[in-house]
């Protein structure tokens, strides 16, 4: 049985996004056994130590931005790689014991992001309340059945898993608030290119002018598009960072699997975190010159002229395919949208 770890308890965000995840294997796969973890950096610990296959843990939030200890741990410590994610919609709602009154709740609990997402309800409703962190929503929602807490801002289905009361629905400052969700695995079998994909790296570069743009040129030369960056300290001296992005495309793909070639060439560390399916239903945005059919027209093209064949064999047209005749060097001049027009003598 494959073991899936995740952010705990039951009731969280990422108890759905697990779920999420496993409905999305072949029905004859094996079953997955979901084991929650106290914390992110316990359910990335088990897959390093092989007590589970992969962990399920929240990335970045669509209102409070990336997850530090996601990052941190995917940058420290061996290689792990993302396989799939999984994007969900995000909604708090009050949580607390039964019968409980507002004038009883002195605490207000939830995870860090979830905490900023609910701050301005809870100022303006609850002002004397205090915000208490947790580890997850869900453990939260856990420490009000206990009786260790007032009240819990948590995901709706926690009221039930925990025998909780709504006090009140959706106290999220932002409507339609997401949070992306990754799973990750020891290396090995990578989901391969669906032509809709996501690259994940983390770069360290020299601390010196013009490092970083050297190496984001790379990328930018080869038409690919960046949908995240960010940078992350190091944590062993002040000033040092890594930078964590996300791009699009696969690395089976000759433009990702290029750019990577050069980085490595010009000595960027890079920590490849993997290529898997984009699930944010946007469109992937891959430059005209840098898809998959450009690529192996120009690799055939150069292969001609490698092998001693002439362009009037086939000149490499704009495209890098091969068009009969001599080259139209007025068509590269005046690029594609321009026609034949009549030279006027200028007589001023």
């Amino acid at each position: 049985m494959t073991r899936w770890a995740y952010l705990g308890p039951v009731g969280t965000f990422t108890e759905q996004a697990v779920r999420t995840l496993e409905s999305r294997r072949p029905t004859d796969a094996e079953p997955v056994e979901l084991v929650a973890a106290p914390d992110v950096p316990a359910a990335i610990a088990a897959v390093r130590s092989g007590d589970a296959d992969a962990a399920c843990v929240p990335m970045e939030s669509s209102v409070e931005g990336s997850v530090p200890l996601t990052q941190d741990a995917l940058t420290a410590g061996p290689d792990l790689v993302i396989v799939d994610e999984a994007f969900v919609p995000v909604t708090f709602d009050l949580l607390v014991r039964p019968g409980t009154e507002r004038s009883a709740i002195h605490k207000v609990g939830a995870h860090p992001h979830g905490l900023a997402q609910v701050r301005e309800w809870v100022a303006a409703e609850l002002p004397a309340a205090e915000p208490t962190v947790y580890s997850s929503n869900g453990a939260a929602a856990a420490a009000v059945a206990a009786g260790e807490l007032d009240a819990a801002a948590a995901a709706p289905v926690a009221a039930t898993q925990y025998g909780l009361q709504t006090l009140v629905h959706d106290i999220g400052t932002v409507r339609d608030a997401v949070t992306r969700f990754v799973l990750v695995a020891r290396p090995g079998s990578m989901p391969g290119p669906t032509g809709d994909d996501r690259t994940s790296l983390v770069l360290g570069v020299a601390n010196r002018p013009g490092s970083l743009l050297a190496a984001l040129t790379e990328f930018a030369a080869r038409g690919i598009n960046l949908t995240r960056l960010e940078s992350r300290p190091t944590r062993h001296r002040m000033g040092e960072y890594v930078f964590l992005l996300d791009a699009d495309g696969h690395i089976a793909d000759p433009a990702m699997a290029d750019v990577l070639g050069a980085l490595v060439r010009h000595d960027v560390l890079v920590r490849f975190l993997g290529s898997y399916p984009r699930r944010d239903g946007l469109p992937s945005r891959v430059s005209d010159f840098a898809t998959v059919a450009r690529y192996e027209a120009a690799a055939a093209q150069v292969a001609r002229w490698r092998d001693g064949r002439s362009d009037g064999d086939g000149p490499a047209g704009p495209a890098g395919r091969p068009d009969a005749g001599p080259p139209r060097w007025q068509d590269a001049v005046r690029g594609p949208d321009t026609t034949d027009r009549p030279v006027t003598e200028d007589r001023s």
